[in-house]
This record gives structure tokens, C-alpha cells and sequence, in this order.
């Protein structure tokens, strides 16, 4: 996407129906893997809490970015903030993962101790100074043909 048109005029520009939720995302970092054949690609939307300290935030996308060093079956991952400029959006970050199959995602990586511990405390509205993750998040998954996630 250039920074002269929207997600909505590309889907727009492309037949599809007026989204309803759009959002432009600004890259922090991303990891490639190669992955030969079809592939699950599972895309996280969350917002974190107005107010929230820099510090917070940059722990929480660390936690984030450190997940593929202990979780073996993401493969391709990419984290990005939400573009406000370009797309004011209620979602503040954007956390897209590929897996070889979807047993990677709801076995592993959903039942990881590195998740438990050190990722979803901030999802945890309960955990005094960690639960900076507004609760209404979107979570999708879907198989792809291709990669989706690639090298930059």
C-alpha cells in the first residue's frame, strides 16, 4: 500500500465489499521462514489501554517479538502498530503468525509456557502493572495456498 491510498480504497478499488474495520500497519519487526506448501496464517488484533506507559508498551512488543525464539512452530511472524494516521483504528497493534498447520497454533503456541508466562500477563486485566491489553480483541486464522507473510 502506498501512503496515498487507504486499506478501504484498495478493498474498494478491488471489489470487495466496504470493509468494516480497516487498518494500515506501521512494521516494527518481522521474522521469515520458508515454508514450502499450504500454511495457516493467524492475524491478532488488540488494542492496548489508553494511557499506558512507552515502557509498557515496548515490553509487551518484546514479549511479542521473543515469542518465535521459544515457540517452534511459528514460522513467518510480523508485528506491527496501527498506522492512526492513516487509519484511526481502535486497534493500536497487529500480530500476524504462519504456522505448517493449524496443530501449531491452537497446540503449541496456545499451550506454551513462554505464552502463559510472559505473554498473556498482559492480557490479563487481573495482574496489577500487566494487564495493558484491552479485553475485546479479533483473532483469525485461515489456511493459505502461499506465503502471506514474506520478506521485506
Amino acid at each position: 500500500m502506498t501512503a496515498k491510498r487507504t486499506p478501504a480504497a484498495i478493498a474498494s478499488g478491488a471489489g470487495l465489499p466496504e470493509p468494516l474495520d480497516t487498518v494500515a500497519l506501521a512494521p516494527v519487526r518481522g521474522g521469515y521462514v520458508p515454508l514450502r506448501g499450504p500454511r495457516v496464517k493467524r492475524t491478532l488484533l488488540l488494542a492496548v489501554r489508553p494511557g499506558t506507559p512507552g515502557a509498557l508498551v515496548g515490553q509487551l512488543e518484546a514479549d511479542l517479538m521473543a515469542m518465535p525464539e521459544h515457540i517452534s512452530t511459528i514460522r513467518s511472524w510480523s508485528l506491527s502498530r496501527v498506522d492512526q494516521t492513516l487509519t484511526p483504528s481502535r486497534w493500536t497493534h497487529v500480530w500476524e503468525q504462519e504456522y505448517a498447520d493449524v496443530q501449531g497454533l491452537t497446540g503449541e503456541y496456545l499451550g506454551h509456557p513462554f505464552h502463559w508466562t510472559c505473554v498473556d500477563r498482559w492480557f490479563d486485566g487481573e495482574i496489577p502493572g500487566a494487564g495493558i491489553v484491552e479485553p475485546r480483541l479479533v483473532h483469525v486464522f485461515r489456511w493459505s495456498r502461499e506465503p502471506v507473510l514474506t520478506s521485506r
